[in-house]
């Protein structure tokens, strides 16, 4: 899918501009220094799990509130990548600024402020705040984190983005799936390379640990046989120390696997170019039975695993709808 608004200007250029950002990402409120003379460009492109935006405006706030998110089901994360100028980000109690170069992550669940103050032009991924928990952890620590993208699997992360839209219009539907998926993966190396995303509640020894154990576990979610004593085994560490520092991140290890396995199990149901059955996607993630399953993603999700199948399915029909109108 590309979608594109252009608001060169006019009466209606900021209320243009407040509705294009809202589809494009989630409701958010903004401000202009000129409303009514306010000009940009907006391109979306679909990459499966992942959306890609291209903009290009003047001066703008934006403000993320309480209201805009109380009835949203699903939570996702905005990683705003400056071209031009820097921006500036404020969530909780951290204020950041991201100048060209680097990467910024805004956490779509709690209240935030972004503003850039001069016209600039940024790509912003909107990705699920679940696909990136299932590979890295909470995401609640990523919140207002902005990260040097100059050197590293965080340079190659940001030249894949714009080399990947670049050739969009050659590959198939499955191709942009799949370089979706591998996108999520290289910001996720990216991110958890930065030693500020460990938990910062418990010691820094303690915090080693359990992002070893958690990381060992997202390893071998698909190994059935996975459980506390493989992964105190696997870490060098006994199994009550192991229980200790799940306490203490407020998860039982046992949840953690569970949970873990039915977010990439979600992952794929959402996923329009995949056709194993529900029962094949389960078995694959580790779980042996599938009533089971289907119970545990019921409390997970607030729905069943055919129900996930179904609204992906029409949301793929909706935007081959969209694509045909525009």
């Amino acid at each position: 899918m590309k979608y594109v608004v252009d608001t060169i200007g006019g009466p209606a250029g900021g209320d243009a501009w407040q509705a294009a950002v809202t589809e494009a990402y989630f409701p958010l409120d903004t401000e202009y220094r000129n409303r009514r003379e306010f000009s940009g460009t907006l391109e979306t492109f679909s990459l499966g799990l992942v959306s890609v935006s291209k903009m290009r405006c003047d001066a703008v706030s934006y403000r993320r509130h309480r209201r805009h998110f109380l009835n949203e089901r699903d939570a996702s994360l905005l990683i705003t990548i400056p071209e031009m100028s820097e921006v500036n980000f404020s969530q909780g109690s951290r204020t950041v600024n991201c100048r060209p170069g680097g990467f910024l992550v805004e956490r779509g669940d709690a209240p935030y402020e972004f503003w850039h103050g001069k016209p600039n032009a940024l790509w912003v991924l909107k990705v699920p705040s679940s696909s990136v928990r299932a590979r890295i952890g909470s995401a609640e620590r990523l919140s207002a984190l902005s990260f040097d993208a100059t050197q590293g699997i965080a340079a190659l992360f940001l030249d894949t983005v714009r080399t990947t839209i670049g050739h969009l219009d050659e590959i198939t539907e499955v191709a942009r799936e799949m370089m979706g998926r591998h996108i999520l993966e290289m910001l996720c190396l990216s991110i958890v390379s930065d030693d500020r995303v460990l938990d910062s509640s418990i010691s820094s020894i303690r915090a080693g640990h359990l992002h070893r154990a958690e990381q060992y576990i997202r390893d071998n979610l698909k190994n059935s046989d996975l459980g506390p004593q493989a992964v105190a085994d696997a870490c060098g560490i006994s199994l009550r120390y192991l229980q200790v520092l799940f306490q203490d991140s407020n998860q039982s290890i046992n949840g953690f696997i569970r949970d873990a396995r039915l977010e990439l199990c979600a992952e794929e149901l959402m996923s329009v170019t995949n056709i194993s059955s529900v029962a094949e996607i389960a078995y694959r993630w580790g779980f042996a039975d599938q009533s089971q399953f289907c119970k545990h993603y019921r409390t997970r999700f607030g729905c069943a695993p055919t129900d996930t199948r179904r609204e992906a399915a029409n949301r793929a029909g909706g935007s081959s709808a969209s694509r045909e109108r525009h």
